[in-house]
């Protein structure tokens, strides 16, 4: 460029008339006159000995150049590599070039070479295409699917090969120049030149992957529009040689290409989470934006961001990986400059998330949304908060595509009208799914062809005794016997004191040959949960695991439950006795499932969750085939005919029914986000909601619109809005204002049935909140929602008052609760005075909490309360994750000032509940309080410790961690320290910049 300084003008050894370039440019001319000359090769050579050094001689340099390879063609035009020495091996001497290219000069040469090449494909290209279209296999490799494409998007212009050698306009030299300054510009890295080279080509297949995607072209790249570096992590962290058939022709869908939003249906194991996830690889590498992915539980967003590896992926491919679950999550997220962000969420989070880049005026900044178990729109409160989230991604952004998945969906159609989405579905299985019932001792095949639907398969074959009789009547253990140890099976009970009774009663009658498969192993195990129970094991499983068997249940830890799945995985445990959750939740796959009976609870089954369990038998890669049994009582048989051939439920809206969380929620939140401030702009928008396309399902005498005006009314009745909606005087198109209590209500997600009675209660604690402990702190973070299950035991209430101190005595008095009362009910007497009795059982929670964080031993409160230990985890969570809402509550209030900085430090202590050395431990994705003391012991104490540690060191160290599980952690430390260094290298940024408005 004229314009541009010349950095090497005035310096004779690159470009004087005897210079090195001027020798190139000789070169260069005299080879042009020769059509079998490579010039790349000789640029090539060129450029090496300019990597060597360029304060060698003159005359070496040159000398150098009679080492140049060429390329001499055939009558056909076929290219053969010829060099001075036949019998070398060519391709080492490019490689050996190619190691000392720096990457500019060498993804300059390579596109000189494809375009060179573009007139003569190769032979093997056509061999590839018809490879592609002719296979019918089920299973094809991807590198199949995109070999054609590269050669069919290329130009066949037999002009190009001329064009390429070079141009009449630009010499190699201006080439080498212009490389060369950019170079000397541009700051120089202490890496190896392979280094170099690996990201070269990563940057140059990222950058014509956009260009691909950003032409809407059907055939985006190397790996669906990706660097081929994700194909080689699919392979090496998820061991996926392969994609199915219907995986790639889902990601080739046109309508994906168009950015469509997209519903796509599989049975369970189909092989739909690795669809979503190319799809999400393609928004944050390819289109550079943000991404959402909304998850049904806490559990599985820990699965995803820590078992799945996406953390992985994030440092090898250079975004974040953000957990929203509980109390993890920032709201706003921080906007970041160079990374691209993955938001995990459960649903609830992942609505907070959203409500705030809307409030920022970033919502466009998220460019896909994925849905895991899209049906749950249909289920309860948690469904009218999924509705609501996609509902204002809808409303408020053009751009942001929507993806729903799911392996239960029936009236698409609906959903379809509400996410404006098209819909993919296929019945393919990976392992084929063969359904029997039991009935007595005779085994019944699903046939939906036969009259009633059943077909006799056969008869079990089992030598029951009179005694093994009574106790496993429905003939468990000849079910079980038949697959284990070999292989692994699942049992679904109805309760979770079913599974315990389950597992116990089947170890009692197993053989002792059971015990001897991989019993060190089994031991192990046994030591690690003892472990993490500081001294404790639970008896029934001290009882079942010798056997490989083990329950699976909400009563289980934390920490129990994440060391059963592992040993279940592994092949260690070969049968788990478990709850309809697990179906729902973690992949846990088996060879043969058993349904215990056809209740959930007291509830008769559901045609989902029936899918659900069944969809858990058949190991991909592992079985030929899955098996699911339901075991049936001769009373139930025609409900469950009924229960296997009817089609699957419906999915409709829950905003009506779930009011405070469903249909007033939604209207505070689109007054306060400015999304809808009058009652014609709510209108329209609720007819863009799951409701206004289901709207046969109103009652008859009030329409949509009416509705929508009685819950904005009501709204204003709470002093959460402003304004007046009806009267003679007040049109539909009178703007309506949100309050400060409204602004805080809908901001920290705070249930609009208790927002109320937190802001008296908080205000009640600005009178004399006891400082002298945290006791009054948590009473006001206890959860709202829980006290209505909690049955106190008053003597424990008693006992747990006395050892209080005065000023934490004061507390209860303070909240209404006084000492007369916990005494006369400890003694049996009669209550003459009124007490709430929500505020008796938060404060007797608040107990449990008190316990927990002074001794942190799960274990030890659950007895000392006489509770399940998962409930009191469960309760720990829960209060960490409404301490959290409750700490943006006051955030919000101006009143509330003091409470900020106490809340930040409780939700820490609540969302850990350790001591205080172990926290940067914890916060590691995987790492929970067994692990952090084993790390911590081990000398690994903080979190850059962890990030630098050697995979293969942690495994030395730290007993019962694996290979997988260490290189995990350390991936999840450099994740968390990079995104940690980021945020703080924002802030830093911001605090620097000087305001443009001064002078």
């Amino acid at each position: 460029n004229d314009s541009e300084e010349d950095m090497f003008g005035d310096y004779d050894s690159f470009y004087g008339n005897d210079s090195l370039m001027a020798q190139v440019d000789d070169i260069e001319h005299k080879y042009l006159q020769d059509k079998n000359v490579d010039v790349k090769a000789a640029g090539e050579m060129v450029l090496g000995n300019l990597q060597s050094g360029v304060h060698q001689k003159e005359q070496d340099n040159f000398s150098a150049l009679e080492n140049v390879v060429v390329l001499k063609s055939d009558k056909e035009g076929a290219c053969q590599m010829c060099d001075r020495d036949p019998a070398g091996g060519n391709q080492e001497l490019t490689e050996s070039m190619l190691d000392d290219l720096p990457s500019s000069q060498l993804l300059y040469f390579e596109k000189i070479d494809q375009l060179s090449s573009a007139s003569r494909i190769p032979p093997v290209s056509k061999g590839r295409d018809e490879h592609v279209n002719s296979s019918s296999d089920k299973i094809r490799d991807p590198l199949s699917f995109c070999a054609g494409a590269e050669h069919r998007n290329r130009a066949t212009d037999s002009s190009s090969h001329s064009k390429c050698v070079l141009s009449k306009t630009e010499s190699l030299k201006d080439h080498l120049k212009s490389a060369m300054t950019g170079n000397a510009r541009a700051q120089t890295l202490q890496v190896s030149k392979t280094k170099q080279l690996k990201e070269a080509v990563l940057s140059e297949e990222i950058f014509v992957a956009r260009k691909a995607i950003e032409s809407s072209s059907v055939d985006i790249g190397p790996f669906y529009g990706l660097p081929s570096k994700v194909k080689d992590l699919f392979r090496q962290l998820r061991g996926i040689e392969t994609l199915y058939e219907w995986q790639h022709d889902c990601l080739t869908l046109e309508s994906l290409q168009q950015r469509k939003n997209l519903i796509y249906s599989l049975p369970t194991g189909g092989g739909k989470t690795l669809v979503a996830e190319i799809i999400i690889l393609q928004e944050l590498l390819c289109r550079q934006k943000d991404v959402l992915v909304i998850l049904p539980y806490v559990a599985i967003v820990q699965e995803k961001v820590w078992m799945q590896g996406l953390s992985s992926f994030g440092i090898e491919l250079g975004f974040l990986v953000e957990e929203y679950a509980g109390s993890k999550g920032r709201f706003p997220p921080i906007k970041r400059r160079a990374k691209k962000s993955l938001y995990i969420a459960t649903i609830e989070k992942g609505h907070a998330l959203v409500n705030s880049l809307i409030e920022t005026e970033r919502i466009n900044d998220l460019g896909l949304v994925v849905v895991d178990e899209l049906h749950m729109l249909g289920e309860g409160s948690r469904g009218a908060v999924l509705e609501i989230t996609l509902a204002k991604v809808l409303y408020t952004s053009k751009k942001t595509q929507i993806i729903g998945m799911s392996a239960t969906l029936n009236n698409v159609g609906d959903l379809q009208k509400f996410l404006r989405a098209e819909y993919y579905t296929n019945n393919f299985r990976p392992v084929e799914l063969k359904e029997y019932i039991k009935i007595r001792d005779t085994i019944y095949a699903v046939d939906s062809k036969t009259e009633n639907g059943f077909a006799f398969s056969r008869l079990l074959n089992f030598k029951y005794s009179s005694n093994l009789e009574k106790a496993d009547p429905d003939h468990i253990i000849a079910l079980v016997t038949e697959v284990i140890p070999k292989y692994s099976c699942l049992i679904f009970c109805p309760t979770k004191k079913n599974c315990e009774n389950v597992a116990s009663m089947v170890c009692k009658y197993l053989k002792k040959e059971f015990r001897a498969h991989r019993e060190k192993e089994k031991q192990d195990l046994i030591k690690s949960l003892k472990s993490i129970g500081n001294g404790t094991v639970c008896p029934v499983l001290k009882q079942t695991i010798p056997f490989g068997v083990a329950y699976h249940h909400s009563g289980l830890t934390n920490d129990e439950r994440k060391s059963i799945e592992e040993a279940y995985s592994s092949g260690v445990l070969c049968l788990l006795a478990c709850t309809a959750t697990l179906a729902a939740g973690v992949n846990l796959p088996a060879r043969r499932v058993i349904l215990r009976a056809p209740y959930v609870g007291n509830d008769f089954l559901k045609k989902n969750q029936y899918k659900q369990m069944i969809g858990r038998a058949g190991r991909a890669g592992i079985d030929s085939a899955g098996e699911s049994i339901l075991i049936v009582q001769e009373k139930d048989k025609h409900l469950v005919q009924d229960l296997v051939h009817s089609p699957l439920e419906n999915c409709y809206s829950n905003l009506l029914l779930e009011l405070t969380k469903g249909m007033q929620s939604l209207l505070l939140s689109l007054v306060g986000l400015k999304i809808a401030v009058t009652h014609e702009e709510v209108d329209n928008f609720m007819c863009c909601t799951l409701l206004g396309v289901q709207q046969q399902l109103l009652p008859k005498e009030k329409s949509l619109s009416e509705i929508t005006k009685d819950g904005l009314e009501n709204l204003i009745e709470k002093g959460l809005l402003k304004g007046r909606i009806s009267g003679k005087d007040h049109s539909s198109k009178s703007t309506l204002t949100i309050t400060p209590l409204g602004k805080a209500t809908y901001k920290s997600s705070i249930d609009l049935a208790y927002c109320n009675l937190l802001y008296r209660e908080l205000k009640k604690g600005l009178e004399g909140l006891v400082l002298q402990s945290n006791l009054h702190l948590l009473y006001l973070s206890a959860p709202y929602d829980m006290s209505s299950t909690c049955s106190p035991d008053w003597m424990i209430y008693l006992r747990q008052f006395n050892q209080l101190s005065a000023a934490e005595q004061k507390v209860a008095d303070i909240v209404g609760v006084p000492e007369s009362f916990i005494t006369k009910k400890a003694s049996g007497q009669a209550i003459r005075k009124n007490v709430d009795n929500a505020v008796v059982n938060r404060l007797y929670l608040t107990f449990v909490l008190y316990a927990l964080l002074k001794e942190t031993n799960v274990w030890s409160v659950a007895e000392k309360f006489n509770l399940s230990r998962g409930y009191v985890q469960n309760l720990l969570s829960s209060a960490a994750s409404f301490a959290s809402c409750l700490l943006h509550f006051c955030q919000e209030l101006e009143e509330f000032w003091v409470y900020k900085a106490l809340l930040t430090e409780l939700t820490k202590q609540l969302t850990y509940c350790v001591k205080t050395e172990l926290i940067p431990l914890m916060e590691v994705a995987g790492v929970l309080e067994a692990r952090a003391k084993q790390l911590y012991n081990a000398g690994y104490k903080t979190l850059a410790h962890l990030a630098n540690a050697n995979p293969e060191t942690l495994v030395r160290m730290i007993e019962h961690l694996s290979r997988r599980q260490a290189k995990q952690i350390v991936s999840s430390a450099k994740m968390l320290l990079s995104e940690k260094a980021e945020a703080l290298q924002e802030e830093v940024e911001e605090l620097l910049k000087v305001p443009t408005d001064i002078p």
